[in-house]
């Protein structure tokens, strides 16, 4: 969801953004809003937004002096004016969107569509950033983020952070230190090859641990790992030998 402010000098231009909003079952979330600029700038400034629905046209300051009062610009913005000609020809110099009242949701569900691409750019981002980290310091074998894409977005989890993985079919399951899990549509063999530099090891054809949350080894059928969340994963007969190696270089 697309976290957003709304700063409008009139509250029922506010409402009928909001109203807008769900009607139409759009992907964005309200955090907060405001009727002057003072106002919106605190706001903005403690909630840290994805998405600004800003006015032009204010009284006491104008939304481009909204705008000049951040120190940072971290988020998109759409304005909103019910003049065509206060403000919009620097707007599309810009080639920013904006919304002309009285809105028309076809127009505002375009807008959010184009927020939500200039979103997804950036988390692409962040994963490149991630891949650079990784690169930089790939030799010192340090803790890395691994990242994790489910059907709701992309996780940077790190490696150290991970109890363990388990497959099911194409799938792969992450239970991590913190009690939540996330499902990625790759196979755990993938992930083995991934996770091998970093003390995890292949126990079985569906499960993949790492080594420091292993709590004991339990001498049952061909044996099980007791984890440090007191899961029990099985250890298959044709990689006993394999796991019996690595539990010997455990380091706590």
């Amino acid at each position: 969801m697309i976290r957003a402010i709304i700063i409008d000098d009139e509250k029922n231009n506010i409402e009928n953004i909001v109203r807008l909003l769900k009607k139409h079952e759009l992907p964005v979330t309200i955090v907060g809003s405001a009727t002057n600029a003072d106002d919106g700038i605190s706001l903005i400034t403690a909630s840290n937004p994805d998405l600004l629905f800003l006015d032009i046209q204010m009284p006491d300051k104008n939304g481009f002096e909204v705008l000049k009062a951040l120190p940072h610009h971290q988020f998109e913005v759409v304005f909103v004016t019910a003049f065509d000609q206060y403000g919009i020809q620097a707007v599309k110099f810009s080639a920013i969107d904006y919304l002309l009242k009285p809105i028309d949701p076809e127009e505002l569900k375009a807008s959010v569509n184009k927020v939500e691409a200039k979103l997804n750019k950036k988390k692409a981002n962040l994963q490149l950033e991630n891949l650079m980290a990784f690169i930089k310091d790939t030799d010192a074998k340090k803790e890395h983020k691994l990242a994790l894409a489910s059907t709701k977005e992309i996780r940077f989890v790190h490696t150290g952070d991970i109890i363990r993985c388990e497959s099911s079919n194409t799938y792969t399951q992450f239970f991590l230190s913190d009690g939540k899990n996330i499902m990625v549509s790759k196979p755990i063999f993938e992930y083995e090859e991934l996770l091998s530099s970093y003390d995890f090891i292949r126990c079985h054809q569906s499960h993949l641990v790492n080594k420091k949350f292993i709590k004991s080894l339990l001498k049952e059928d061909s044996g099980y790992l007791l984890m440090d969340d007191n899961t029990r994963i099985p250890i298959s007969r044709n990689k006993k030998e394999n796991v019996m190696k690595a539990l010997h270089t455990i380091k706590k």
